[in-house]
C-alpha cells in the first residue's frame, strides 16, 4: 500500500451501515375540514351498524345471527342455509365488483374510510388525543423519562384500548352467538372456552394491530395495498400534490408575492407530512402507502387558508388533468371510461340477479334419498316396493303445508305413492323427514333402474299464499330386479 492510500484510509474510518431502518412512532396531527368530517361520519356509522345491529328484535329473535351450530344465517326477514352457499358467492362477487369499480374511479377509498383497520385506527387515536393530548404534547410526553404522570397518562390509554378491544371482540362472536346469552353468560363469568378464545382473540388483534401496528398493517400486511396500482389509470381520482403550481417550495411571510419572489405556493411547511396516518410525504408522488385518507388535502388547504392561497395544492385529480391533458373542469367526463362502465354494467347486472335470486327463492328445499338398505322388495300383492326418504328444508319462518305427488311415467305401471296423511306442514325454519313408499306393477316394465320424479307442491291457505311457481321437481331412480 502506497504512502497515499495509507493516509486515505487513516483519514476515512470504516463506517456502519444498517440495513433495517429503526421504525419510529408516527403521532399524526388532528386535522380539521371535509374530508376528516368524511371520516368521522363513517367511523360513527360503521361502528352503529357493528355495535348496533346484533340487539335489534325480529321475529322473536337476533336480527343478524350467523348460526352456526344449527347452521342457519338469520338475516332480518332471511334464513339462509348451506343448501344457500350460491348468495353468499354471489355477495363475495358484489363486493369484490364494488371494490374495483370504486378504486378504479377514485383510488383507495375503501382505505381511507370504511376499512375496519382505518376506522379502528381512527378511534383508538381520538383516544389518544383527549387522554395524552394533541401531536406536540404526544411527542414530548414519549420524550421524557418516566415518571408518575407519564406512566398515569400511559396506563389510562391503555386501559381504555384494553376495554374496547375486548366489547369489540365480544360484540363480533355476538354475531355467531346469541348475545343476550353470551351477555349473560359473561356477566355471571360462565363463558364457554370456545367464546372466550375468541372474545380474547379479536380483542386482541384489535388491540394490536390498531393500537400498535397502525400503519404497518396498511404498509406491509394488506395485500391490497400492493395490488391497487393495476387497478388505476391515467383517469382514476388520486390524491396528488400539484407540483406545477407549488414548487418552488420555500417559507415565506403572509401576504408574499410569489410571482415576484420566484416561489411556488407551497410554503414548505410539513404539515401533510404531519397528518398522514402513515408518515408518508405526498409531494414526492403517488405512493402505495396512501391510504388515501385525504387527510394532507384538509390539512393543506388550512394553511392556503392562512396564506390568502386558493384550495387545491393538494387535491384530488387524475393524472392526465396534472399533466395539462384535459382542464380540471373535465374529469367527471372522464369517469365514465369504458373500464368503469365495464365493471358497472357487470356489477348492476349480477346486483340485479341477486335480487330476482332472492324474489324468486322458493321457501321448501328437497333432498330425495333412496333407502339403501334395501333397494327393492316384492309386496304380497306381487308388486315392487322402493322406499325413500325425503328430507323437507323449510327456509322461511312461518309454516308450509305440502302435498307430495309422482310424475306419471309410461315405464311404471299401477304405479301408487304412500306417505303420511297430506297435506304435511313443515314447521317454520326447520327441517323433517317424510318417508315415501312407491309401488308399480312388475310386469310390462324394464328391469333395472327406471327414472321417475317427484314433485311438491304448495298447498297453504288463502291468509298465506305462495306463488303458482312453488312447485318443486326431484328425480330419483326405480329399482326394479
Amino acid at each position: 500500500m502506497s504512502q497515499a492510500e495509507q493516509k486515505t484510509s487513516i483519514a476515512k474510518p470504516d463506517t456502519t451501515v444498517e440495513l433495517y431502518e429503526i421504525q419510529r412512532t408516527i403521532h399524526p396531527r388532528a386535522v380539521h375540514g371535509w374530508f376528516a368530517n368524511w371520516r368521522v361520519a363513517l367511523v360513527l356509522i360503521t361502528q352503529l351498524v357493528f355495535y348496533g345491529t346484533l340487539w335489534l328484535d325480529w321475529n322473536g329473535r337476533q336480527a343478524v345471527l350467523f348460526d352456526l351450530a344449527s347452521r342457519k344465517f338469520y338475516i332480518f326477514g332471511l334464513v339462509f342455509w348451506p343448501q344457500d352457499f350460491i348468495f353468499l358467492t354471489t355477495l363475495l362477487v358484489i363486493s369484490a365488483l364494488t371494490l374495483f369499480l370504486f378504486t378504479a374511479v377514485a383510488g383507495r377509498l375503501w382505505c381511507g374510510y370504511a376499512c375496519p383497520q382505518t376506522v379502528y385506527t381512527e378511534i383508538f387515536m381520538w383516544i389518544e388525543h383527549h387522554i395524552e393530548g394533541d401531536r406536540t404534547a404526544r411527542l414530548r410526553l414519549d420524550a421524557q423519562p418516566a415518571n408518575a404522570r407519564k406512566i398515569g397518562l400511559k396506563t389510562a390509554k391503555h386501559a381504555i384500548w384494553i376495554a374496547l378491544s375486548l366489547w369489540t371482540g365480544f360484540t363480533f362472536v355476538g354475531y355467531f352467538s346469541s348475545v343476550r346469552e353470551l351477555f349473560t353468560e359473561a356477566v355471571h363469568v360462565h363463558l364457554g372456552p370456545w367464546e372466550t378464545f375468541w372474545v380474547l382473540f379479536y380483542g386482541f388483534t384489535t388491540y394490536g394491530n390498531a393500537g400498535w401496528m397502525r400503519e404497518q398493517v396498511c404498509k406491509y400486511m394488506c395485500p391490497y395495498a400492493r395490488f391497487q396500482s393495476v387497478m388505476f389509470d391515467l383517469d382514476t381520482l388520486i390524491i396528488t400534490y400539484d407540483a406545477k403550481r407549488g414548487e418552488p417550495r420555500s417559507p415565506r411571510a403572509r401576504g408574499t408575492d410569489t410571482r415576484a419572489a420566484g416561489i411556488g405556493d407551497c410554503v414548505n411547511c410539513g404539515l401533510c407530512v404531519q397528518v398522514c396516518p402513515t408518515g408518508i410525504d405526498i409531494r414526492d408522488g403517488l405512493q402505495y402507502e396512501c391510504i388515501g385518507c385525504a387527510a394532507c388535502i384538509d390539512g393543506c388547504n388550512q394553511v392556503m387558508d392562512r396564506f390568502g392561497y386558493p384550495h387545491g395544492l393538494i387535491r384530488y385529480t387524475t393524472d392526465n388533468a396534472v399533466h395539462g391533458v384535459y382542464p380540471d373542469r373535465h374529469i367527471l367526463k372522464h369517469v365514465m371510461r369504458p373500464r368503469t362502465l365495464v365493471y358497472a354494467g357487470v356489477l348492476l347486472s349480477i346486483i340485479a340477479a341477486f335480487i330476482v335470486m332472492l324474489f324468486l327463492r322458493v321457501p321448501l328445499k328437497i333432498d330425495v334419498i333412496r333407502d339403501r338398505a334395501s333397494l327393492a322388495r316384492e309386496t304380497e300383492d306381487g308388486r315392487i316396493e322402493n322406499v325413500y326418504q325425503l328430507r323437507v328444508m323449510n327456509t322461511e319462518e312461518r309454516p308450509h303445508r305440502f302435498f307430495i305427488l309422482l310424475k306419471e311415467s309410461d315405464l311404471l305401471h299401477r304405479a301408487e305413492l304412500i306417505t303420511e296423511p297430506q297435506p304435511l306442514e313443515a314447521r317454520p325454519s326447520s327441517s323433517m323427514i317424510v318417508t315415501v313408499r312407491l309401488k308399480a306393477e312388475s310386469d310390462h316394465v324394464h328391469h333395472g333402474s327406471v327414472p321417475v320424479e317427484f314433485v311438491i307442491e304448495a298447498s297453504d291457505d288463502e291468509q298465506h299464499p305462495l306463488p303458482e311457481l312453488f312447485v318443486i321437481r326431484e328425480r330419483s331412480s326405480f329399482y326394479i330386479p
